[in-house]
C-alpha cells in the first residue's frame, strides 16, 4: 500500500492518479489517519502553500509524528513543500521544520534572479527546467540526465549535507531540486506533473527496495 500524507496542504488527486497510473497493482490511498500511515509500505509526502500554514496543519492534524517515523522505516518520497519541510528551518516565516535533513530552506533573491544572459527571472520559478542528476541513484533510473521537471516555487532549500543532494537545477543561482538519505527521496519538483520524467521517477519509487 502507498500512503500519499493529506495533511489539507497538497495536490492530492494528481499525485493519487500519476500513482495509480504507474503502479496498477498498488493500493493507492490518500489519507489523513496517521495510522494508515504508519501500516503503508510506502508513503508520499506531498505540499503545496506557505510552510508555515503546512507545518502546522501536519501538527494539528496529528500526523507529525507519523511521518517522522515513516522517514525513518520505509521507501518515502517528498514532493515540493514535502521537501522542503525535511530540514531545519525555513525562512518563510521563520519557522522550524522537521530536522530529518540539515540545512536551511531560502527565498529566492527579491527582484534580483537572472539567468546566464542577465535577463532577469520571474519568482515564483514556475515552469519547465532542466535537472542535472548528481548521482545514479535508483529514483532517477531510465531517466536522461538533463530532462525537463516542471517546479513552482519561491523557496529552495540549502542543504547542510552536500552528499545528501541528488539533484540541482539553475535558475538565477544553482540550488538543489533533489535530497536523498537511506530510504528517503525527495524533490523540489512536481513529479505528477512531469509528463514522462515524472511519471518514471514514481515508477521507479512504486518499486524502489532501499
Amino acid at each position: 500500500m502507498i500512503a500519499v500524507v493529506d495533511y489539507g496542504m497538497g495536490n492530492l488527486r494528481s499525485v493519487s492518479k500519476a500513482l495509480e497510473y504507474v503502479a496498477p497493482d498498488a493500493d493507492v490511498q490518500v489519507t489523513s489517519d496517521p495510522a494508515v500511515v504508519q501500516q503503508a509500505d510506502r508513503v508520499v509526502f506531498p505540499g503545496q502553500g506557505a510552510m508555515p500554514d503546512c507545518m502546522r496543519e501536519l501538527s494539528e492534524r496529528g500526523l507529525r509524528d507519523a511521518v517522522i517515523n515513516a522517514s525513518r522505516t520505509k521507501p518515502f518520497l517528498g514532493i515540493c513543500i514535502g521537501l522542503q519541510m525535511l530540514f531545519d528551518h525555513s525562512d518563510e516565516g521563520d519557522i522550524p521544520g522537521l530536522g530529518i535533513f540539515p540545512g536551511n530552506v531560502r527565498r529566492f533573491p527579491r527582484g534580483d534572479v537572472r539567468d546566464a544572459n542577465g535577463a532577469r527571472l520571474k519568482v515564483p520559478h514556475m515552469g519547465w527546467n532542466r535537472v542535472m542528476q548528481v548521482d545514479r541513484h535508483p529514483l532517477w533510473e531510465n531517466i536522461p540526465e538533463d530532462d525537463w521537471f516542471y517546479f513552482v516555487h519561491s523557496y529552495y532549500a540549502v542543504a547542510a549535507d552536500k552528499e545528501s543532494v541528488a539533484g540541482r537545477c539553475d535558475y538565477g543561482l544553482r540550488f538543489a531540486c533533489a535530497v536523498a538519505r537511506d530510504n528517503i527521496f525527495a524533490v523540489q519538483f512536481h513529479p505528477e506533473k512531469s509528463h514522462l520524467a515524472g511519471l518514471q521517477l514514481l515508477r521507479n519509487f512504486s518499486v524502489w527496495k532501499p
